[in-house]
C-alpha cells in the first residue's frame, strides 16, 4: 500500500545502519547466480508445481542448461541422464549434479505486490512494527535516536495506534518527549500516513495556516495546528523534506532487500511503484551481474512510465531479471488511516467516508494513456467505493482497449458484492488480476470490523468470491508493510487465521481457498499476473530454472507447519542466492 510518500534514507544514514546485513550478503556473494558451464541434474527430490492446467504436479527431478533454463522435468520412475564429466558431453547426460538429499522442491516463491527499495530502507532504519503500545514505541525511538547521534533525521516505519490501542493518532509533542534536537519521520504501518516531530513539522513549513492538499488529511489540535500525523497526500509535504537517497543508498537498499526475499525462498517480485532512480539501480545491479532476484516493475507514476519505457514496456533484460511493464496508480488510501474510499460513512467515524486521491475523470485518463501504449494497469483500491470505481472505468476501458490487458486491482480489500458481477465481466473481456495479500487480513482483521460494521464484511478479503467471479489471485506481502514471508501468507489463505489460530475456525472462512490456488497464488498465477507466465513461475521444459529446496510440503503439511518452513536453498536461472546450510557464502 506505499504511496509516494515512502521511506527515504541519506548516505550517512545508510551506512551507519547497513553493517549486519550488508555484511551477510557481501558473504553470500560468494554463492549467488553465475552461468552454469554446463547441464546440470537436481534429483533426489519430491517435487511439485503448478502444471500448464493449474494442477498440482508431482516431479523428482530436473535438467537445465547452461543459460539456466530447463531442459527436462522427470517423474519419479522415469529413467534419468546419465554423468559424463568430459568437456563436451554427449546426448542425455549432464555434467553437475546436485543432490536434493529427498527434500521438497517447489518453484520459486513470487511476490505480486511488493516494494523492494522501500522493503531494504526499512530494515535499514527504526523498525517499529513489533511494538506492542505506544510506550514501547517511544521508548524504542528514544533508544535509536540516542544510539544515533549522528543522523540528521531519524526515519523509520512500522507504527501502528491499533496494535497499540490508543484509540487515537499519536502527536508531535509526544515525540518531541523523545527526540526533540532533529526532525523526526515515521511512517506508519501502511505507509498512507506520517508521524512527524516539532522539527520535522517546522522543516516541512507545515503549521496552521497550510492548506490541507487534496487527496490528504492533516490531524490538528483545536487551535489549528498540525498535531503531528498526516496522512496520503499531506504526508508528501514531509516526504518532499526529507534528504532523498542517492545512489549509493539505493544500491544498498537493493541488496538488502535481495538478500532477505533469497533466504525466504523468493526468486520473483513484482515491484509496485518503482521510481526513476530505483529503475536505475536495477539496471546498475543488472549490469554487473548482480541482480539476483526477477523484478517485474510498475512504474510509480505515468511521467515514470514514460521516463523508463518510452512508448512501451521494456523488452526483459538480464536473462528475464528485470522489466518494466506497467504503472502502478492509487486510487484511495488505507482502511488503518481512514483514507480507504468508502460508500458510506466509517462505521467508527460517523461522517467520514475516507479520501479519493484520483477523480473518475482522472483515473480514466491516466489508465487510458497507458494502456494506449500497451502498458498493464495496475491500480491499489481498498475501499469498495474506490473499488467500485475502478471495475465501473476498467469496464469502460474495455470497448476501447481490447485483448489480453489483466488488468490488476491491488489489494481489492473492500468490494461490494453487488459489483462482483463486474469482474465477471472484465474477466471475460480483458482479464482481470485481484493481487492480493493474505497476511493482510490476518492482521486488519479486527481494524476492518471496527471501520466496516458488520454489514460490509461479507465483501471484506473476498479471496474465493473473486475467484469465482473470474479473478486471477495473484498474492503477495506489500512488503515492507508486511513481512516478505510467503509462508504465513500460504498458512493464512488456508486458514484465515492468524500465527495463533484466531478466530477459531477462520474469520469469514467461506473466503477460504484451497491449497492448489493458494500455492498458485505464490507461482504462476504471480507470474501470470505479470505476463512472465512463459518464461518463469513453474517447473517445466523453457522456464527459467528458480526453485527452492524447503523441509515442508504445502500440499499436505499442516498450517502450522507451513508457517514454519525452513528454506534450506533458494535457486534463481541456476544460481544459487541462498544456502542456509553456508548463509555466509562459505
Amino acid at each position: 500500500m506505499i504511496a509516494r510518500h515512502a521511506l527515504a534514507c541519506a548516505l550517512p544514514v545508510a551506512l551507519a545502519c547497513a553493517l549486519p546485513v550488508a555484511l551477510a550478503f557481501a558473504g553470500a556473494a560468494a554463492i549467488l547466480p553465475l552461468p552454469a558451464r554446463a547441464d546440470t541434474l537436481l534429483d533426489n527430490v519430491r517435487g511439485e508445481t503448478i502444471g500448464a492446467d493449474g494442477t498440482v504436479q508431482p516431479f523428482s527431478a530436473i535438467l537445465f542448461d547452461d543459460a539456466g533454463v530447463i531442459r527436462a522435468v522427470y517423474r519419479s520412475g522415469d529413467r534419468l541422464p546419465r554423468q559424463d564429466t568430459r568437456k563436451t558431453p554427449g546426448r542425455n547426460t549432464y555434467q553437475y549434479h546436485i543432490d536434493g538429499k529427498g527434500r521438497v522442491a517447489l518453484p520459486g516463491m513470487i511476490d505480486a505486490h511488493g516494494h523492494v527499495m522501500q522493503t531494504g530502507f526499512a530494515l535499514l532504519t527504526l523498525d517499529l512494527s513489533d511494538t506492542t503500545s505506544f510506550d514501547d514505541a517511544l521508548a524504542k525511538i528514544g533508544a535509536f535516536a540516542r544510539a544515533h547521534p549522528d543522523r540528521a533525521w531519524i526515519l523509520g516505519s512500522g507504527w501502528n495506534q491499533e496494535r497499540w490501542h490508543l484509540g487515537r493518532f499519536p502527536t508531535a509533542a509526544e515525540l518531541d518527549a523523545v527526540v526533540h534536537d532533529r526532525p523526526v519521520w515515521l511512517n506508519r504501518a501502511d505507509f498512507h500516513a506520517g508521524w512527524a516531530n516539532s522539527a520535522a513539522l517546522a522543516t516541512a513549513g507545515i503549521t496552521a495556516a497550510t492548506v490541507t492538499p487534496d487527496g490528504g488529511a492533516i490531524d490538528r489540535l483545536p487551535d489549528g495546528r498540525p498535531a503531528g500525523v498526516l496522512v496520503d497526500h499531506a504526508a508528501d509535504i514531509v516526504a518532499r523534506a526529507v534528504p532523498p537517497p542517492n545512489a549509493r543508498d539505493l544500491d544498498l537498499a537493493l541488496a538488502t532487500a535481495m538478500a532477505d526475499f533469497s533466504r525466504r525462498g523468493i526468486t520473483a517480485v513484482a515491484d509496485m511503484g518503482t521510481s526513476t532512480g530505483e529503475w536505475l539501480a536495477f539496471r546498475r545491479a543488472g549490469d554487473a551481474n548482480r541482480l539476483y532476484v526477477r523484478i517485474m516493475a510498475y512504474a510509480s507514476s505515468t511521467e515514470a512510465m514514460a521516463a523508463i519505457g518510452g512508448t512501451g514496456p521494456t523488452p526483459w533484460l538480464y536473462a528475464d531479471r528485470l522489466r518494466m511493464g506497467g504503472v502502478k496508480l492509487f486510487m484511495d488510501g488505507a482502511l488503518g488511516s481512514r483514507g480507504a474510499w468508502l460508500k458510506a460513512p466509517y462505521a467508527d467515524q460517523p461522517g467520514n467516508r475516507g479520501t479519493p486521491l484520483l477523480s473518475e475523470t482522472q483515473l480514466g485518463n491516466l489508465m487510458s494513456r497507458a494502456a494506449m501504449d500497451g502498458y498493464q494497469v495496475a491500480v491499489h483500491a481498498i475501499g469498495d467505493k474506490a473499488n467500485a470505481t475502478v471495475l465501473t472505468t476498467i469496464a469502460d476501458l474495455t470497448h476501447t482497449y481490447t485483448g489480453d490487458r489483466r488488468w490488476r486491482i491491488e489489494h481489492a480489500q473492500v468490494i461490494d458484492p453487488a459489483d462482483w458481477p463486474l469482474v465477471t465481466e472484465i474477466a471475460a473481456k480483458g482479464g482481470i488480476i485481484t493481487s492480493m495479500q493474505p497476511v493482510h487480513q490476518t492482521s486488519d482483521r479486527t481494524m476492518a470490523e471496527a471501520r466496516l460494521g458488520p454489514d460490509r464484511l461479507r465483501g471484506a478479503y473476498a479471496w474465493a468470491s473473486l475467484k469465482r467471479a473470474g479473478a486471477v489471485l495473484a498474492f503477495g506481502s506489500d512488503t515492507p508493510i508486511e513481512r516478505p514471508d510467503p509462508w504465513t501468507g500460504l498458512a493464512a489463505a488456508l486458514t484465515r487465521q492468524d500465527a495463533g489460530g484466531a478466530p477459531d475456525g477462520g474469520w469469514q472462512p467461506q473466503e477460504r481457498v484451497d491449497r492448489t490456488t493458494a500455492l498458485a497464488g505464490y507461482t504462476s498465477s504471480a507470474a501470470y499476473a505479470g505476463f512472465a507466465e512463459a518464461r518463469f513461475g513453474r517447473i517445466a521444459p523453457g522456464q527459467r530454472a528458480d526453485f527452492i529446496l524447503v523441509d515442508t510440503d504445502p500440499m499436505t503439511a499442516t498450517p502450522d507447519a507451513i508457517r514454519k518452513t525452513k528454506v534450506f536453498q533458494t535457486w534463481v536461472g541456476g544460481g544459487k542466492t541462498w544456502d542456509v546450510e553456508h548463509p555466509d557464502g562459505g
